[in-house]
């Protein structure tokens, strides 16, 4: 039987939405931030010249900069103020994670609830603040160094200046980012983070729909590979939706408490464990990787010699792991199984989840509290974790295999950018349904007391 829950969810239309004022406004401040967010990528740096920019980059394509273009929107290629995006961040709050797995002070904080999860925001944005600088000052430098290996002067005045300049600019850019999508969290709809890496994803995506129907039209591009291009990624989307909001349920039994009746009834709830737990975090850091020594050859230009044993070892490893190719596909399901299974680890701790079971009196039928929960979570877990693992190789692969065969770029990340965009969807959409709800219920209160003063 359905619950007054599921009754009010299926009885949602666009009447309720119209009179929830709050939930619109949410959205209106949601989309003008990502305005916002799409016009700085179109501010570049100071001194640097922009055409010159576009050669450089058409000459890069290929490495992990596509990868960072993408999720930044096309900021990269056009080095703008926010040239780096939110990947800073994201890498200072993986590695805090480790850390805090690792660390015994760390996992301490973690453990002290809302102060701890203050303090532990506070160092990954210290970390984010460092890692652009960093990077910032190698992508300053970089420029520097490529436009004069390759005769064409990115830079208007080579120096220190520039580069400290580049840095302070892309530190600014960053942290506004980040305040950006702290806004969005909390007086918007969604995560603020992931709406700005889909917003970026999204951007462009109507670059490489045009690029397909212009060979289309061009006579390249044959027809029935257009709609099996567009069929496959019906598929995909429908199989990233089902898989994305899969869960196992574990049944959590509570001890027989007293209630207002005065008899004595047991709670049950459950514990949802997701078939994904590692998001998209295994396919990013398994192309990552494998594509680094693609970007290496492109940044050292004309400085290594492929006569020299580094550079025949460098030009190699691309040859064997370029798009497309065998070793590349079969390097990129292994890596994504691998990091799969060792980001669940990180993330999901079956002792501290069996230990906060025990403390509040939970247990799971016919399995014993404190240990032997541990031992059943981690047997459960590592199978699910499977089934999530194949299922992320199933969608990254088959993107990449399908380009290769019939040389149609759809996105440069593949199903990783598929991964992304069609989460973030998902979860504004139930957000905006979980506000919808809320509002519902204030309106059945609102007639419930109005039903009682009548009385």
């Amino acid at each position: 039987m359905a619950s007054r829950a599921d009754n009010i969810a299926s009885n949602l239309s666009l009447a309720n939405f119209s009179k929830a004022t709050e939930l619109k406004n949410r959205i209106w401040f949601t989309v003008g931030a990502l305005i916002v967010f799409r016009f700085l990528s179109f501010i570049p740096l100071p001194g640097v010249n922009p055409q010159i920019l576009e050669q450089l980059y058409k000459q890069t394509q290929g490495g992990i900069l596509d990868i960072f273009n993408t999720f930044s929107g096309g900021s990269l290629e056009r080095m703008s103020l926010i040239a780096l995006g939110v990947m800073p961040y994201i890498t200072a709050s993986i590695v805090v994670q480790l850390a805090s797995s690792l660390h015994p002070s760390l996992a301490a904080l973690k453990k002290e609830g809302e102060s701890g999860r203050k303090k532990l925001n506070q160092y990954t944005r210290y970390g984010a603040v460092l890692l652009t600088a960093i990077q910032g000052w190698f992508v300053a430098s970089g420029l520097e160094a490529y436009g004069a290996s390759s005769g064409l002067q990115a830079v208007v005045a080579p120096g220190y200046l520039f580069r400290i300049t580049a840095v302070i600019s892309l530190i600014g850019g960053t942290m506004f980012l980040l305040w950006l999508g702290e806004q969005i969290t909390s007086r918007g709809i969604g995560n603020g983070t992931s709406l700005i890496i889909m917003a970026g994803i999204v951007a462009q995506m109507p670059v490489y729909f045009t690029n397909m129907f212009k060979g289309y039209s061009a006579g390249s591009v044959p027809g029935y590979e257009i709609a099996g291009m567009a069929l496959l990624l019906i598929v995909l989307i429908l199989g990233i939706c089902f898989m994305e909001r899969a869960t196992r349920r574990l049944l959590i039994q509570y001890p027989k408490r007293a209630s207002q009746n005065g008899m004595m009834q047991a709670d049950r709830s459950h514990l949802p464990l997701k078939l994904n737990t590692a998001g998209v975090i295994p396919p990013i850091f398994a192309s990552s990787l494998l594509l680094l020594p693609l970007t290496i050859t492109q940044f050292a230009g004309n400085s290594v010699s492929p006569d020299s044993k580094v550079g025949a070892f460098i030009v190699s490893l691309n040859q064997y792991l370029g798009h497309g190719k065998p070793a590349y596909m079969v390097l990129y399901a292994l890596g994504i199984l691998f990091f799969s299974f060792f980001y669940t680890a990180v993330v999901f701790n079956p002792e501290e989840t069996a230990d906060n079971l025990k403390r509040n009196g939970g247990f799971i039928p016919g399995i014993r509290p404190g240990k032997s929960t541990a031992t059943y979570l981690d047997y459960v877990l590592t199978r699910i974790t499977v089934i999530g693992a194949i299922y992320l190789t199933v969608v990254c692969v088959v993107p990449e295999y399908v380009i290769a065969q019939t040389g149609m770029k759809l996105l440069v990340a593949g199903g990783t950018s598929l991964l992304i965009v069609v989460n973030v969807t998902v979860d504004t959409i139930t957000q905006i349904q979980s506000h919808l709800l809320a509002h519902q219920y204030g309106d059945l209160i609102k007639k419930a007391k109005l039903k009682g003063r009548s009385r």
